[in-house]
């Protein structure tokens, strides 16, 4: 015969069981519905990867990343404004490819610059080699080479994400030198708060660690981004100047993503040290 007492403490059993099941439950809805953002996220940036990074920064992707939807606001119809930049220099982009990334030769307590001569404008960058040795070794190296020269930036994103992607030989977001860099200066406190600011030179990548090669982005407004690409630079305010007129001539979808109207072509890239 059940007593009063074992009766309770079964109740009570049986209450904390149906709480612990209700937790169980609560968590696997969050695991959930943290994995569908994670996806969304890795899709507004692999497509953004292979968008972005390679698109999102990365080979090719095309739609990459508007890390957060609800900050998108309604794309707008494709711009109708000339061609604000001049016809690119006389050349074509080169196709040397490299079986591994160079030896590490940069000075990391010495100053580099990065200055693109583009049909739009010159945009100069400063680099930070103290924090991403690697990655500015491979642009001196690359630019040394031509590598970058009558390359077209080929993406430029205007919708909840506001950067223009840059350094693919082929110009669809596919390309790259060969070989791929590791993921540099995630940590910056720059980016820590999930937010690319407005002057930030950065790598594209294909969603995955340690994917970059060539391609870069350059933000012209502050870019809701989750800190998985690496800073390794900042950009001039004529530079920023420069970004501004080909973001004002839209890009070709009317969606916030695409092909930019203005011709942007780098005719020379140089890297400089003092």
């Amino acid at each position: 015969m059940v007593t009063k007492d074992q009766r309770r403490r079964q109740l009570a059993r049986d209450k904390f069981e149906r709480q612990h099941e209700r937790r169980v439950q609560a968590h696997r809805k969050t695991v959930r519905r943290n994995a569908v953002v994670a996806a969304v996220l890795a899709v507004v940036l692999a497509a953004g990867a292979t968008a972005w990074a390679a698109g999102a920064f990365g080979p090719d992707a095309k739609k990459d990343d508007a890390a957060s939807a609800d900050a998108s606001p309604t794309p707008a119809e494709p711009s109708k404004a000339p061609d604000p930049c001049a016809k690119p220099a006389e050349g074509s982009p080169g196709t040397e490819q490299w079986k591994k990334e160079p030896a590490v030769t940069v000075d990391t307590a010495a100053k580099y610059t990065l200055a693109l001569q583009t049909t739009c404008g010159d945009i100069a960058l400063d680099l930070d080699a103290k924090n991403a040795p690697h990655t500015v070794n491979s642009f001196a190296f690359l630019a040394g080479k031509g590598y970058f020269d009558h390359t077209k930036c080929h993406r430029l994103t205007t919708s909840g994400i506001y950067v223009l992607q840059c350094g693919d030989p082929t110009g669809q977001g596919t390309g790259g030198p060969g070989y791929t860099i590791p993921d540099e200066n995630l940590k910056a406190k720059e980016i820590a708060g999930g937010t690319y600011p407005a002057g930030t030179v950065a790598m594209a990548n294909t969603g995955q660690a340690h994917t970059g090669g060539s391609q870069f982005f350059l933000v012209y407004k502050d870019s809701p981004l989750p800190p998985n690409y690496t800073p390794f630079g900042t950009i001039s305010a004529a530079g920023m100047k420069v970004l501004d007129k080909i973001s004002a001539a839209g890009e070709s979808t009317g969606g916030g993503d695409g092909a930019p109207n203005a011709t942007v072509v780098i005719n020379k890239a140089t890297v400089g040290k003092s």
